[in-house]
Parts: C-alpha cells; sequence; structure tokens
C-alpha cells in the first residue's frame, strides 16, 4: 500500500468511527484496526489523535467548500443567501462527516472543539468575519441594506449554533431533518433578506468569488503545511 493510499485509508476509517462513536469515544487501536492495517502505521502519518481529526477536518472541509462554491456558481440564483444554504445543502449530502459535523457537534468534537487552538480558529484567522461579508454584498446589492449586517450574521449564527445544540433541548421526535431545516433557512432568507432584482445574485456571486479566493489559499497553505510535516516524518 501506497503511502497516499493508506493515509486516505486511515482518514475514511477516522470518519467511520468519529461519526459513529465521536472523537473522545474513539482510539488509536480502532482507527487502525478499522483502517485494516497496524497501530504504528497510523504514527506513520499523524502525531496523535488530535493531528488526525484536524487532517480529516481540513479534507473535508475544503472538499465541502469547493464543490459549495461551484454549486453557487451554477445556480442562477446561488448568489443570494438562500442560495447559499442550498449549496450547502448539497454539499452535506455528499459528506456523512460534515453533515455529522453539523448535525451533532458536541458528540462529534468531544472536547476538542473547546480548545484555544482548534482548526476552526486556525482557519479562520485573517479572514473576513460572516457581518463583514454581508457588508459587501449588501454594499454589491445582494442583500437588503435596511438591516444591520451584524445582526444579520447573529441571526444566522444563532441559526447555525441551534441546530448543533437543539437536540439537548427538543425532543427528537420535534426536529425535522437537517435537509429540511436548511431548505426552509434557505426560503426565509430569500423572502426576508434579498432584494426583489434581477441583478441580487450576480452581484452576490462577484462578492463570493472575492472572498472565497483568499479562504482557498488558507486552507490549501494548512493542507501544504500538514503534508510536509507528514513527509519529513516518513
Amino acid at each position: 500500500m501506497s503511502p497516499d493510499a493508506r493515509e486516505t485509508r486511515l482518514l475514511d476509517a477516522a470518519t467511520k468511527l468519529f461519526v459513529r462513536h465521536g472523537f473522545d469515544k474513539t482510539t488509536i487501536a480502532e482507527i487502525a484496526r478499522e483502517a485494516g492495517v497496524g497501530k504504528g502505521s497510523v504514527y506513520l502519518h499523524f502525531d496523535s489523535k488530535e493531528d488526525l481529526l484536524e487532517s480529516l477536518m481540513l479534507r473535508d472541509l475544503y472538499a465541502l467548500s469547493e464543490g459549495w462554491f461551484s454549486a453557487v456558481m451554477a445556480d442562477p440564483r446561488g448568489g443570494t443567501l438562500g442560495g447559499m444554504y442550498k449549496a450547502m445543502l448539497e454539499g452535506l449530502q455528499r459528506s456523512p462527516f460534515m453533515a455529522a459535523l453539523m448535525g451533532r457537534d458536541a458528540l462529534l468534537l468531544g472536547d476538542y472543539v473547546r480548545r484555544p487552538d482548534n482548526v476552526f480558529k486556525l482557519a479562520g484567522r485573517g479572514q473576513m468575519t460572516r457581518h463583514e461579508v454581508i457588508a459587501l454584498m449588501q454594499q454589491a446589492g445582494a442583500v437588503r441594506d435596511d438591516i444591520d449586517a451584524k445582526v444579520i450574521a447573529h441571526i444566522m449564527n444563532m441559526l447555525s449554533y441551534g441546530m448543533v445544540g437543539l437536540d439537548e433541548i427538543v425532543p427528537a421526535e420535534e426536529i425535522p431533518p437537517l435537509e429540511d431545516t436548511l431548505a426552509g433557512i434557505a426560503e426565509v432568507m430569500d423572502r426576508a433578506l434579498t432584494p426583489p432584482t434581477e441583478q441580487a445574485s450576480a452581484a452576490g456571486k462577484a462578492v463570493l468569488e472575492q472572498v472565497f479566493s483568499g479562504a482557498r489559499m488558507k486552507f490549501r497553505t494548512l493542507m501544504d503545511e500538514r503534508r510536509a510535516k507528514r513527509e519529513s516524518n516518513q
């Protein structure tokens, strides 16, 4: 087995186990067994279970973001806030790990997400905040400008984090499927925040192209750094 093939097998095995049992309850030995390799082989690629998780998240976040961006650009209404949520739904359907991450964050990541140097914070350093992106979309005419951008961003954050934590408050039978929830959010976003003009989506896409190029570069830099580190250890 080539190093690349073994690494992919380990990441895929970790995906299954993290989704099934969560990060805290999954061991390196279990990941190695699921991948069909010896436990020592794991450390040829990853320094620790945390390193493996971060590599997995970067891989899947990058794939999800690339797929999301392509879907936004291909959809005539993709440049609206509603169109962005619809594109995210399509991406989540192709990524069991990211779907589980959004739907069951506390279980999947365990204590890792509370660490000050987690990969989400590393990836976000130097990037525009959500309200800054929304402000740009308002200036371009893709989002209504009579509502404060920080208020819109805060509402979107409440929706996102609410979906993660609701299972601890609301009975499971009262929570609709994630797909239905995201589709509903997309509809509400478009009706409430998208100006009724033909140019709104095109304007939003222009802003996204500008913002996404910087985010893509950040992801690639982080992934290249990890790849170089792994290769030096092999």
